[in-house]
């Protein structure tokens, strides 16, 4: 289910910002993509959380499965005859309406499947779990991305007349129908938390034991400033058609490549577990993201950028690892909706709201040296939460269930 949602998303994502700028040629509109997403994402993350917690999450996961079909059928309808309404000037706002909704889709998809995953494997192989389910999301990742933009660049070819956009929309529709499907297939996961006070008290229980747990409130920040600032996939269509030139097809392997890294590394990881100090090898995995995102912007040569995007997803991969097994290991059953729809609003959105930044400091001052200065904060932030929590955080999973690190739960 997984595999298959992810394929057609990320699918999706892809083209709809080759798409976009490719009309408008501006990084203005390609920031708007991130922000239409980001803003229900954020905004409702927590209600998300609590309705998780307390409703069946195979049924959840069938209404949002739903309404993400309904929206790219949308989008797919409307792309048909694209030039003639972007002349009206109807498409994007079509487009921003129902990238929006998936925003919406997103806050709810989260904390449902994380519970799903919490319930569906014993917690002593949690680490092991959370790298063959992380690489099957990046495999679905690097296909995605990859299919996508040769589709975009080579239907045309394939089948005379029919455009890149109503190619890809085909099989995005296919791939969600067979998730939707798969989800209908899976067993139904009942509630375990039965909320005995009102909606805005379980609400601040869920954000009272992130902020009070260090080792989760440090993970978490890490993760959404050094995502915030050091996001380059936003500005890859740039890259693709005014810098290096490569086309759709080039994108497409751009966004492939930084999912190739992440899979291969954690496929590696499953041998050799980052955990046996965690907290070390979480700093130095965001540093390397930091010092990969430089070496990207410095780049104009399309191989060596492909290094750095390579590396970039395999550094990722590992603060991914490390921080979704320190979650699993730390939320207690009764709460997981709660605290995912936490971490949403700090990670799962810090992409689109990374996106946004990226697309409007390129436009203030320029593609390149956007993508520098994020790779300079990223190090910066990494430094300050070093110095913050050399002396707060354990350094082996031996203790990461200490008083000091994991608040208790009334």
């Amino acid at each position: 289910m997984r595999f298959f949602f992810t394929f057609a998303y990320q699918m999706q994502t892809t083209v709809l910002g080759f798409y976009i700028y490719q009309l408008t040629h501006s990084k203005v509109a390609i920031a708007f993509i991130g922000l239409s997403e980001a803003i229900p994402a954020v905004g409702i993350a927590l209600y998300g959380g609590y309705i998780a917690d307390k409703y069946e999450k195979r049924k959840m996961l069938l209404f949002i499965f739903g309404g993400v079909f309904l929206s790219s059928l949308v989008m797919f309808t409307f792309t048909l005859n694209s030039m003639k309404a972007y002349d009206n000037g109807w498409i994007l706002y079509i487009l921003y309406a129902m990238i929006f909704c998936n925003g919406i889709a997103r806050a709810f998809y989260g904390p449902a499947t994380f519970t799903v995953y919490a319930h569906s494997i014993p917690k002593e192989v949690y680490p092991n779990g959370s790298s063959w389910s992380s690489s099957a999301w990046q495999m679905a990742s690097i296909l995605g991305p990859l299919t996508g933009g040769f589709l975009y660049g080579f239907s045309g070819k394939i089948i005379p007349g029919l455009s890149g956009i109503t190619a890809n929309f085909s099989v995005i529709l296919i791939f969600l129908f067979i998730a939707l499907v798969l989800v209908y297939r899976l067993r139904k996961y009942p509630a375990v938390f039965i909320p005995k006070e009102s909606i805005w008290i379980s609400l601040k229980e869920g954000l009272h034991f992130v902020f009070n747990n260090k080792m989760m409130f440090y993970a978490m920040s890490l993760d959404l400033f050094s995502v915030f600032f050091g996001g380059v996939v936003a500005l890859l269509p740039v890259y693709a058609l005014d810098i290096l030139k490569v086309g759709s097809e080039g994108l497409g392997v751009m966004r492939m490549a930084s999912s190739l890294g992440a899979a291969l590394t954690m496929l590696a990881m499953v041998r050799f577990s980052p955990m046996n100090r965690p907290w070390r090898n979480l700093l130095i995995a965001v540093a390397g993201f930091g010092v990969s995102i430089i070496g990207f912007g410095l780049s104009n040569i399309f191989y060596v950028s492909l290094l750095f995007l390579f590396l970039q997803g395999a550094f990722d991969s590992v603060s991914v690892i490390i921080r979704g097994t320190i979650m699993q290991l730390l939320t207690p059953d009764q709460m997981r909706g709660r605290v995912s729809a936490v971490n949403s609003m700090f990670i799962g959105s810090s992409n689109e709201i990374g996106d946004f930044e990226s697309g409007m400091a390129a436009k203030i001052l320029g593609t390149t040296p956007a993508v520098l200065f994020g790779g300079c904060m990223t190090l910066l932030v990494v430094t300050v939460t070093y110095f913050k929590t050399k002396n707060l955080i354990p350094s082996s999973l031996e203790d990461i269930h200490s008083p000091e690190v994991t608040p208790p739960v009334n």
